[in-house]
């Protein structure tokens, strides 16, 4: 692996002959063109939460996000990027460890006491001994959350009442300034987590509402009065979002050391509308993500073919830093992105977990995509899938923008028909990203498609073994439904997040320690 300021030298002499870098206003500037890269850089990492792609830089019209969509100008934008579980816990799992849930154990929510096998070696861990102060402001969500030992860790709490937004700034700022060693520091912000806030603290400074949007997000399929108004206040939490990032990059800006950081946005998991959030289509695990540095990465270069995932960011650190790649890890540093397309030997399948968070809401499943089809193998086909009437039935009453079934029963035969395949999907849905990127068309039982499918149905298999998913075992599987429905039998209406004796007992007999 070439050291990270040979790799800047290189770049910079070999690849970029004759241009000119620009480096732009907030994030990515540069006082001096021709200055070096510091062998370090600094490293800012800003998740948002529950939010599919949709900022301005990525084609949507409807939002109003001028910081997010400046550093996709001054870097990488990613458009087929994933995150590996399309809940809060396990995808935040995977950017601290490099691994999938299965693979470490986090496979539902952290406040429903799911955790990692073990304390696996994690971001902050990794950096400290390059050197690094590490720091994080917001949520962790990871069990045991000492396994994630920040050197800095503010705001603690999730924040979903979006209070004191401009803190985030602040206490950057402080934790940025403290010292003159490299940092990492990972920003985690609430929006557009649910409820979805029109406005708070005079954040979006220009709230809009369902009249001024063009629609509803495109995969929910019904359209109505009601959603547009929740679409609106969707965005106005991107917009707010991109408000609170940037503060976030003007405090960089004054630490005067912009230009040396590295930062990297991303999403922890798509929206939480119908077939979003929960679930393993496309609306809940394709992800924004854009990486910005000066002198290293090139302005405005969209990656638009490769299939890049969470699982990259920590071997994207650790080859930032300096670090060698750990053989366990299953990912691939970005930064072969910065002036190519397709770097040989990238990654040809994506694949992604799914159990469904919480006892209640068990529903195993999992998935690969390809460059253009997309296998979906639902374990228990033929039930109901215990968050379609979440959606529908507006269970919880801040989460409101599931389609209702009066608005379900007013589409057309061919929509109505899509919602009941996610009721109660069959073992396997097939679908051709290319013709049909949202899902509506499942060809598993086309004949035409046998072919593709026994071979999708074969790439998922292996990757299962590969990996060593207690899923693929039928016994670790049934010992898994056998102790989630004495949980369930045990501790209605999920009493054990409140036994603080109760532990999972899944660790036990999942996880292989080689």
């Amino acid at each position: 692996m070439t050291p990270p300021i040979l790799y800047l030298k290189y770049l910079k002499k070999y690849l970029f002959p004759g241009i000119i870098l620009l480096y732009l206003s907030v994030g990515c500037t540069s006082q001096n063109e021709q200055a070096e890269v510091k062998e370090k850089p600094n490293i800012l990492l800003i998740v948002s939460e529950d939010n599919g792609q949709d900022l301005g830089c990525y084609g949507v019209q409807d939002v109003t996000t001028p910081n997010l969509d400046r550093l996709a100008e001054n870097g990488i934008r990613f458009s087929n990027a994933y995150t590996t579980y399309s809940v809060c816990s396990p995808s935040r799992s995977t950017i601290f460890t490099g691994l999938y849930p299965h693979q470490n154990g986090q496979m539902g929510l952290a406040t429903h006491k799911f955790r990692m096998y073990k304390s696996f070696q994690t971001i902050p861990v990794y950096l400290r001994q390059a050197g690094y102060r590490t720091g994080c402001l917001g949520k962790i969500h990871v069990n045991p959350e000492e396994a994630i030992p920040f050197d800095f860790h503010e705001i603690r709490e999730s924040n979903f009442a979006r209070k004191n937004l401009r803190q985030y700034a602040s206490e950057s700022a402080r934790f940025i300034n403290a010292s003159e060693k490299p940092f990492f520091l990972m920003v985690n912000y609430p929006d557009a987590h649910y409820p979805l806030l029109r406005q708070v603290e005079g954040m979006p400074a220009n709230p809009i509402t369902g009249e001024d949007v063009s629609g509803t997000l495109p995969f929910v399929g019904a359209d109505t009065k009601r959603l547009r108004e929740v679409t609106a206040d969707y965005y106005n939490s991107i917009n707010r979002l991109d408000e609170a990032v940037g503060m976030l990059l003007d405090s960089l800006q004054a630490s005067g050391k912009a230009e040396n950081t590295l930062i990297i946005y991303l999403s922890d998991h798509g929206s939480q509308f119908s077939r979003g959030k929960g679930t393993n289509y496309e609306a809940a695990l394709k992800i924004p993500l854009i990486l910005c540095l000066p002198g290293m990465i090139r302005q405005g270069l969209v990656v638009n073919d490769a299939l890049v995932s969470t699982l990259d960011l920590l071997p994207t650190l650790l080859e930032a830093t300096g670090q060698p790649r750990p053989e366990e890890l299953p990912g691939a540093s970005l930064l072969s992105f910065t002036n190519d397309q397709s770097p040989d030997g990238w990654r040809q399948y994506l694949y992604a977990d799914g159990l469904g968070s919480t006892s209640l809401y068990f529903f195993p499943r999992r998935s690969v995509r390809s460059a253009r089809y997309k296998l979906v193998h639902n374990m228990r086909a033929s039930e109901e899938d215990p968050m379609y009437t979440i959606y529908t039935d507006h269970k919880y009453p801040s989460v409101i923008s599931g389609t209702t079934r009066e608005e379900i029963n007013q589409l057309d035969a061919s929509l109505q028909a899509v919602y009941e395949r996610w009721r109660k999907p069959p073992y396997f849905e097939l679908y051709d990203l290319q013709k049909d990127p949202w899902e509506y068309n499942n060809l598993a039982s086309d004949l035409v498609y046998q072919d593709k499918l026994e071979e999708m149905k074969t790439v998922l298999l292996e990757w299962q073994h590969a990996t060593k998913d207690p899923l693929a075992d039928p016994v670790k599987l049934a010992l898994f439904e056998a102790e989630v429905d004495s949980v369930n039998r045990y501790f209605p209406a999920y009493g054990y997040t409140k036994d603080p004796d109760f532990q999972w007992r899944y660790p036990l007999y999942f996880y292989e320690n080689d």
